[in-house]
């Protein structure tokens, strides 16, 4: 279980829809209210998007999206399984959401956009699809100091979403270049203790650190 999912998280949610890996908690900054419609970018098996589901309500709806053919799948069979209505877990890649434009309250994600190659296409594609006034509320790791060569090119830190890490500014930059207002990055360095859980003995923690990153798409329609 993820340190900072609490075990009430854990039990609202269907059997094996936890998750192996995670930053921190985005329901907590997200804020959700009920009625809202939410995106979770790289949903997996469905943990954050359960917990989504339970808070925005009937009137409300949640959409996951994944580019792992299993994990969809896995997702959809938890959906049935617990019978649980507004939720849509689409196949596809973040940084070409299958979502149609400004159709989106809030925008989750846990530990996952570190992971594209192109981030900056991925804050573009969230800007996208947000409505006017909508939120990106996200947990993420960051870099602290620059990660050396066999750090980026092993495969295993790449998994344990380490190897994709930029530094706060590079996140600013192209937060802002995507359009986004009221950048708020906060840095949790209690989270070194819980990242070091993730490959023991492998120093990890010295060169990332878990982040909250918040942003705002802009209520006046001053963009394309």
């Amino acid at each position: 279980m993820n340190r900072r999912q609490s075990q009430g998280d854990v039990n609202k949610v269907p059997a094996k829809a936890n998750i192996l890996f995670g930053c921190s908690n985005p329901q907590v900054i997200a804020d959700l209210a009920p009625g809202e419609t939410v995106l979770d970018l790289g949903s997996g098996r469905g943990f954050d998007c359960f917990l989504a589901a339970r808070t925005v309500g009937d009137q409300g709806f949640v959409i996951g999206v994944d580019m792992n053919p299993e994990m969809i799948v896995k997702a959809r069979q938890n959906t049935h399984k617990a019978g649980i209505k507004n939720i849509d877990f689409r196949l596809g890649e973040i940084e070409s959401l299958p979502v149609e434009d400004n159709t989106i309250d809030v925008i989750i994600s846990n530990c996952v956009i570190n992971l594209s190659p192109d981030k900056g296409r991925v804050f573009q594609e969230a800007f996208r699809v947000l409505k006017a006034g909508g939120r990106l509320a996200i947990t993420d790791i960051v870099a602290t100091t620059p990660l050396p060569d066999n750090v980026r090119e092993d495969l295993t830190f790449y998994v344990a979403c380490i190897a994709g890490a930029i530094f706060i500014d590079d996140v600013e930059i192209m937060l802002k270049e995507a359009g986004f207002v009221n950048l708020r990055i906060h840095t949790k360095d209690e989270s070194k203790i819980f990242i070091n859980d993730w490959l023991p003995g492998r120093q990890i923690e010295d060169y990332v650190v878990s982040a909250e990153i918040e942003a705002l798409k802009p209520k006046r329609a001053n963009y394309d």
